[in-house]
């Protein structure tokens, strides 16, 4: 999964995030249902490792970081920077564009290839 599927994953998750407490806010009583979105973008995102059964508990932890560090901090700074631009708007004391309508221009950005920028 590459940066730009993993951006427009997050979105996803953020979008649907304000969805639920939008629901919860209408109606404290009713059951939310959450669609899984994090543990799909896990599974789809973090590779699978394989470790040696002879190996040691440092060969293995190195074996997990390596395998799991890049994807971990891609996922991360694309969670980061859907803050920032939240966080700008937000800052900025714009009243004309709510969190979802940033959160749909962030997804419009990726959708045409976008990148995340430090």
């Amino acid at each position: 999964m590459d940066q730009r599927e993993t951006m427009q994953r997050v979105i996803g998750i953020l979008t649907e995030a304000l969805e639920i407490r939008r629901q919860v806010r209408e109606n404290p009583d009713t059951e939310v249902v959450i669609s899984g979105a994090v543990s799909a973008l896990l599974a789809e995102a973090l590779p699978e490792i394989q470790v040696p059964a002879d190996a040691s508990a440092g060969t293995v932890t190195d074996i997990i970081t390596d395998a799991l560090g890049p994807a971990i901090v891609r996922i991360s700074n694309c969670f980061a920077f859907a803050f920032t631009q939240l966080a700008e708007v937000h800052d900025t004391g714009r009243t004309d564009a709510s969190s979802a309508d940033v959160l749909r221009s962030l997804s419009l950005q990726f959708a045409q290839g976008g990148e995340v920028q430090p």
